[in-house]
Parts: C-alpha cells; structure tokens; sequence
C-alpha cells in the first residue's frame, strides 16, 4: 500500500475542526492499516513530524428504504497529533 492508499480522506466536522486548534488532524484510512504506516504516510505527505496516532473502529449504520434494510460498511478513523506549532497546510480552507 502507497502512502496516498493509506490516507483515504480528511474528515472535516465540527469536532475535527476544533480538534485543528489543538494539533490533531482527523483521516479516514482503510481497516487494514496500522499506526506505523499511518503515521509514515502522515510523515512524507505533508512533510510534519507526528507525535501519536489513535485510531478507531466505526462500524457502518443500518440503513432502511422501505422494507428493505442493509448497512453501510465499516471503517476505520485515525486522529493523528502533530508536533506543536506546526500546521498541515491541506486543512487551512476547510
């Protein structure tokens, strides 16, 4: 897996914005990626060095149309602190 495989999408929400104030940037990562390789990915990308990753298993929600019912997939969320004073510049307009 590439780098570029690792981190999915930015996850831009209320929580995750002030979380940004604070060094930590919020990325949805596929369910097979570990913290080393989230934490490199994080490293090279956007040239800053990480201080920890916590990550986090969501599971997907039961959806309803009609009779019918299925459920959304799982996945997996990273939150990833950086070192302080520094900013991911890919986050700034969001």
């Amino acid at each position: 897996m590439t780098n570029e495989d690792i981190l999915v999408r930015p996850i831009v929400t209320e929580k995750s914005s002030n979380l940004m104030a604070l060094g930590k940037y919020t990325f949805r990562v596929p369910l097979t990626a570990t913290k080393p390789q989230i934490r490199r990915a994080v490293e090279s990308l956007f040239k800053v060095g990480v201080v920890s990753v916590h990550t986090e298993h969501v599971h997907g929600k039961v959806r309803r149309q009609g009779r019918t019912q299925g459920q959304l997939p799982d996945w997996k969320k990273a939150i990833v602190t950086i070192e302080p004073g520094k900013t991911i510049e890919f986050f700034e307009g969001a």
